[in-house]
């Protein structure tokens, strides 16, 4: 597995409410270009996000599906991304202290062209790609007004 990680000086939960907005996704996953629509529900386990991936205009229809969630703990997602596969991508988040979290993202490629690959190649690519991930996550979660309870 592939794994990034940082630490956000916020609490886990400013953070969720980021990964828990399915309409956020694109403006946080690194290659998602369009929201197509979000399931009732989501992140509820079995909920989906329908996306688009990939550059203008070679943009493929696909979706993310969720397979664990624990809130302000752990998202576990499918992420499809047409012909290159499934990639399984693990969001957890841990509390550091009452205003920082450490957040770590595993990355895998679960089905497809991707599992081809050796995994020392797709590092390469997909470390900054994910830190690049985390770095909007935090941007979001430490500027955006969170809705009112």
């Amino acid at each position: 597995m592939i794994e990034v990680c940082r630490t956000i000086r916020t609490p886990p939960d400013r953070i969720f409410a980021v990964l828990a907005d399915g309409w956020s996704y694109a403006s946080w996953v690194v290659g998602a270009a369009h929201i197509r629509a979000v399931d009732d529900g989501w992140p509820a386990v079995g909920s989906r996000v329908h996306h688009r991936v990939g550059p203008w205009p070679l943009q493929v229809d696909d979706l993310t599906v969720v397979r664990k969630m624990e809130p302000d703990r752990l998202l576990e997602l499918d992420a499809r991304a047409g012909p290159l596969g499934i990639a399984r991508v693990r969001l957890v988040l841990e509390p550091v202290s009452a205003t920082t979290t450490r957040v770590r993202m595993g990355w895998r490629a679960a089905a497809g062209f991707a599992r081809l690959v050796p995994e020392a190649v797709l590092s390469l690519m997909l470390r900054p790609r994910n830190s690049e991930t985390l770095h909007r996550v935090e941007d979001l979660a430490m500027h955006r007004q969170l809705p009112a309870p």
